[in-house]
């Protein structure tokens, strides 16, 4: 059985995939917070998160990705209000190769009867 935590970043990952930007954005917790590249980024809202979604789209087209897999989860800690979330994500072109591996770490909570990631930390390469 998945937990809630789990099943948050599935969900994420699958919004992801359709680019459905509102679903994508009903997945997370605000604020939501972005740690990578040595940056945080932090989203008071799904509106505002959803503003930036078509820029983000744009650049990962442009480096040809087609689809994101979860190589690997694993829930790493668990309470009964957040769990965190160990991830192996792949990014893969069109013809399904792999062309980006990268491991991140994700926060999932429970705010207000609504399981979401509210902290994602990666490593990009």
């Amino acid at each position: 059985m998945q937990s809630e935590g789990e099943n948050a970043a599935r969900a994420f990952v699958d919004a992801f995939n359709a680019q459905n930007h509102e679903a994508l954005a009903a997945t997370l917790n605000y604020p939501h917070i972005r740690l990578a590249g040595g940056r945080y980024m932090t989203v008071d809202t799904p509106e505002q998160f959803a503003e930036g979604s078509a820029s983000r789209e744009a650049r990962l087209r442009a480096e040809g990705w087609h689809h994101t897999l979860i190589r690997s989860l694993e829930v790493v800690h668990s309470g009964a209000e957040k769990e965190h979330i160990a991830l192996a994500i792949d990014r893969c072109g069109e013809d399904g190769e792999v062309y980006n591996s990268f491991d991140t770490l994700w926060i999932a909570t429970l705010q207000d009867s609504h399981w979401g990631i509210q902290f994602r930390s990666s490593f990009l390469r």
